[in-house]
């Protein structure tokens, strides 16, 4: 089928295009102009198009996922979240989030916390959101196995093999790790981890296991960076772990998450247990300019009721005070811990408000927004609907003004924000979304409008209300079919699972077969994602991995 969309805006940053065009789809992919009459014409007149929007960091599958939805049943109903809350929709919850990404404009999204033996669990409820292509990180960096290897000294081929094989067996589009060496830390006592301090039973470091891990990404070739959330997140000072964890990279490609709750610097530097944070979002920014091999995402946090979900089970534990509901639920198992913490971002609460400006700060100060990526790191931050109206903030000074009136004198005493002249544009919101996403993530073939794109585009009419434009386009395509008109779902079309091709070395395979095998009772082929777990319309679509 050739269709024609005609006479928008059209914005694609990695074509220098930013004006009134056409864009031209057959057999889903984005085509030439034709001399053919096409078989339907799409008015895009008053309206921008854009490729379909590209998300890297939403926690929208997993055990964290499901058991937050068993603490927190109310939570769709609740006063703060009239319309439901994405987080809360047990049983419809796939639909649900297909639905709310679709009619933004966004086709792709990737669940960043998969552990490898939890993965088939992850990796078929992440089958069931339909519209959307999904992928998984996976998650290594307190898993027992990898540790040994490091205590043991084993080579670094040893430890590329074991990485490559969790890749593998997972079906995973990259690697992640949390605090890493905390959760097994943790076990023993440790409440806080810094980047040197020593992780008992292992004689090792955060900056060991993590730098193990950028070696072993780097030589299998991975296309998306290690995607790192680093030690003490949230803490005043976290600034500190964020420039030393990025200076140990050591030129090495890196990939932060939700920036945000690191740039938080102590009010009072020479006592940084009192007096609160301060931003240092400027810091953030200016390590970046000077670091062009790294990247991040925000983070962003929206007011209202939430629910934290992170398996750094040192920040969990540390946060269960402060839940809002007062009920938690930690676990401290096997491999990677975890903990699920309820939490109420206040309006017009002071430390709420001053991490609401800190993420408006980080991406408004960056002068490279294909490497500062939208998130709220969903849910932690709150939900990934809210994006319409960060993207709104963004675009309109005066917009953001008027929030910042309406909030306590910290975000004028402490954050830069209210001094920020900036507004986005078109083209800016495109690389914050679209191909800075799509890059970061390896995903060559979307995230831009060129010839041979995948057809996701999103149609949105243009609006001063930058809010009301973003959370509802005219229409978006899916590999050339219409799912959403007019801001309704349309057609509930099959994305596809997309995972790396990774080649696994047949003595690593033994060796964690022997090691699973001990530890649990099964071996190998337990834990492998197998096409035939899948029903035949799923379709796992493999990523290669770099050259």
């Amino acid at each position: 089928m050739l269709i024609r969309i005609q006479g928008g805006r059209v914005v694609d940053p990695t074509a220098a295009r930013d004006g009134v065009g056409d864009v031209w789809v057959e057999d889903g992919r984005v085509v030439a102009p034709s001399e053919r009459t096409p078989d339907r014409t799409v008015d895009a007149t008053g309206c921008v198009v854009m490729a379909g929007g590209v998300e890297v960091h939403s926690h929208i599958a997993g055990g964290n996922v499901i058991t937050s939805r068993l603490l927190l049943p109310d939570l769709y109903v609740s006063e703060t979240a009239p319309n439901g809350h994405p987080f809360a929709h047990a049983g419809g919850a796939a639909a649900w989030i297909g639905a709310a990404y679709a009619k933004m404009g966004y086709t792709t999204a990737v669940e960043p916390a998969m552990p490898p033996t939890h993965a088939l669990a992850t990796q078929l409820e992440l089958a069931d959101i339909p519209l959307l292509d999904r992928g998984a990180l996976a998650v290594m960096g307190n898993d027992d196995q990898l540790l040994q290897l490091l205590r043991e000294g084993e080579s670094r081929d040893a430890v590329r093999d074991l990485v490559a094989l969790n890749v593998a067996q997972s079906r995973a589009l990259g690697v992640k790790c949390i605090n890493a060496g905390g959760a097994s830390a943790f076990k023993d006592g440790v409440l806080k981890l810094s980047l040197d301090d020593e992780i008992p039973v292992y004689g090792l470091s955060t900056r060991k296991i993590m730098g193990s891990l950028l070696d072993a990404v780097e030589e299998i070739g991975v296309p998306h960076p290690l995607h790192v959330h680093c030690n003490n997140l949230g803490l005043p000072g976290a600034d500190d772990s964020f420039v030393e964890t990025l200076e140990a990279a050591e030129g090495r490609r890196i990939h932060f998450a939700h920036a945000q709750f690191y740039a938080y610097g102590a009010a009072d530097p020479a006592n940084p247990g009192t007096g609160g944070f301060r931003s240092a979002a400027r810091r953030i920014i200016d390590a970046m300019h000077a670091n062009p091999h790294a990247t991040l995402d925000i983070g962003q946090v929206v007011f209202g009721q939430t629910v934290t979900v992170s398996m750094d089970i040192l920040r969990q534990f540390g946060g269960r005070k402060g839940a809002n509901p007062k009920k938690w639920v930690l676990n401290a198992g096997d491999a990677e811990g975890g903990g699920v913490v309820p939490f109420l971002y206040k309006p017009r609460g002071p430390t709420s408000s001053l991490q609401w400006a800190i993420g408006l700060e980080i991406m408004l100060l960056s002068n490279e927004p294909e490497r500062t990526i939208l998130t709220t790191d969903h849910p932690n931050g709150g939900p990934f609907t809210a994006y319409p109206r960060i993207i709104h903030l963004l675009m309109d000074k005066e917009e953001r003004d008027r929030e910042i009136a309406t909030l306590p004198k910290v975000v004028h005493e402490r954050s830069s924000l209210p001094e920020i002249e900036r507004e986005y544009s078109f083209s800016e919101i495109a690389e914050l979304t679209r191909s800075g996403p799509a890059k970061l993530l390896g995903l060559a073939d979307r995230g831009h409008l060129r010839d041979g794109a995948r057809a996701d585009i999103a149609v949105y009419r243009e609006d001063k209300n930058r809010t009301a434009m973003f959370a509802s386009a005219k229409l978006v395509l899916k590999d050339g079919v219409a799912i959403v008109e007019d801001g309704e779902i349309v057609n509930w079309h099959v994305g596809r699972s997309l995972s790396l091709v990774v080649e696994s070395d047949k003595a690593m395979e033994r060796r964690a077969d022997a090691y699973l095998q001990d530890r649990f009772g099964q071996g190998l082929d337990s834990f492998t994602v197998p096409d035939a777990a899948f029903p035949e319309a799923e379709v796992f679509e493999d990523v290669a991995c770099r050259a």
